[in-house]
């Protein structure tokens, strides 16, 4: 007769949840798209009163726009992920 094995979990150990890292997903790029100014003049002024490095006008729009778009792929990628993860856990099993 054989014994079960007391270290088999029902989830492989790669697949643990981490609840703050899952939180951090929607948390950073949420905070990062609120907090971004709306004028990338105003972008480039924040980053010369925080490193002291200028930024010309043409630069502030390009970092302005990529992370606007880099933000919004990062809460899009969230929600495709827990959409999926939605329709796998109530799909039926066979």
């Amino acid at each position: 007769m054989s014994k079960p094995c007391c270290c088999r979990t029902s989830r492989p150990a790669g697949r643990r949840r981490r609840p703050v890292a899952e939180a951090a997903v929607w948390v950073v790029p949420s905070v990062l798209l609120a907090a971004t100014p709306k004028c990338p003049l105003c972008l480039a002024a924040y980053v010369a009163l925080a490193t002291g490095v200028g930024l010309s006008a043409t630069v502030a729009g390009c970092l302005h726009a990529g992370l606007v778009l880099m933000c919004a792929a990062l809460l899009s990628y969230a929600a495709a992920r827990g959409l999926l993860r939605l329709t796998a856990r109530r799909a039926p099993r066979a």
